[in-house]
């Protein structure tokens, strides 16, 4: 058995070698060379259009795909031939670094990180953002304890945030298509949107990609927020609609946003979020960093191997 391994993440391969596979190296910005092609099985991650393209097109053996991002959009769209190829995911491998990534914002956004910033590079002193200050307002988001934080896609990362989120006294719900107690966090149906959204101090998106949760936060539901609340969205882009959250911003109808997705990446020079009041953005950069992925790439080849059902297949 042949497996492909990326040399875009240094990956200790050393712990694979006692499965007595072939274990290769590729680059994934280029199109794999011919002795790679037969391959049985590769593993992604950063891998470019191109090059996943030239590998569907090209790799006839292969039988499973082991990417390391935490969703699949990446491969899927490269044109696999899905009924033969067996695809896992990443999932897991993230919680932790968009988790810490996430409460990053949310505190920057309730104590004001960002306009701290603002006034330090043009060496002014914003004095109203120091000295006596009122004890968690009411119709203000200034601080997790005591705030209203909602996850909308109450998955891996979200069990992993909201723990640290009740340790600083936030009162913290779920939203995710079905209902129920998920790790001690009461969660609702998205049909409780409506009721749930008014009560919101922070709105944290953890949503996948997909047709079905495309603009998911529209419009509509952006005027069901109070004008005081934050959006923070480490889940997909296409999850938001930027204009409308545009309008919203500029009209003063939410608080802010801290954004590490967007809808086209890099966010072109020319978009208004750059320049707008109460926004803090970041390059895509909570995730990044898969953790275990040995571990998980070593439990599936094992699996794999004996004809096992894999961990987080497609």
């Amino acid at each position: 058995m042949k497996l492909l391994y990326p040399t875009s993440l240094k990956l200790d391969v050393e712990s694979l070698k006692g499965f007595s596979v072939d274990l290769q190296p590729y680059d994934v910005k280029q199109e794999l060379p011919e002795n790679l092609i037969d391959a049985d099985a590769m593993i992604t991650w950063t891998n470019s259009p191109n090059n996943l393209k030239d590998a569907a097109g090209r790799m006839k053996n292969l039988k499973w795909i082991q990417s390391l991002a935490a969703g699949p959009n990446d491969v899927l769209s490269a044109g696999f031939d899905a009924s033969k190829i067996k695809v896992t995911t990443g999932s897991g491998l993230h919680d932790w670094t968009v988790a810490e990534h996430t409460l990053g914002m949310l505190l920057a956004a309730a104590r004001k990180f960002h306009e701290m910033r603002d006034y330090q590079t043009q060496g002014k002193w914003p004095q109203h953002l120091g000295g006596p200050q009122p004890d968690r307002p009411a119709g203000a988001f200034t601080s997790l304890r005591d705030a209203n934080i909602v996850i909308w896609g109450f998955g891996n990362i979200g069990k992993t945030l909201a723990p640290w989120l009740t340790s600083l006294g936030a009162n913290v719900k779920g939203l995710a298509r079905s209902a129920g107690v998920r790790n001690g966090v009461e969660v609702y149906a998205e049909d409780k949107l409506s009721e749930i959204l008014p009560k919101t101090d922070a709105l944290v998106m953890i949503l996948p990609g997909s047709e079905a949760t495309k603009n998911a936060l529209n419009a509509e539901r952006l005027k069901q927020l109070p004008k005081h609340a934050w959006i923070v969205n480490v889940g997909r882009g296409t999850s938001i609609d930027e204009d409308a959250l545009s309008k919203a911003l500029d009209s003063g109808d939410i608080g802010g946003a801290a954004l590490d997705v967007f809808q086209q990446e890099p966010l072109p020079g020319s978009s208004p979020l750059y320049k707008q009041k109460n926004v803090i953005l970041s390059p895509h950069a909570a995730g990044g960093r898969p953790q275990g992925a040995e571990q998980l790439i070593a439990d599936n080849l094992r699996k794999f191997m004996a004809g096992q059902e894999l961990k987080n297949i497609i």
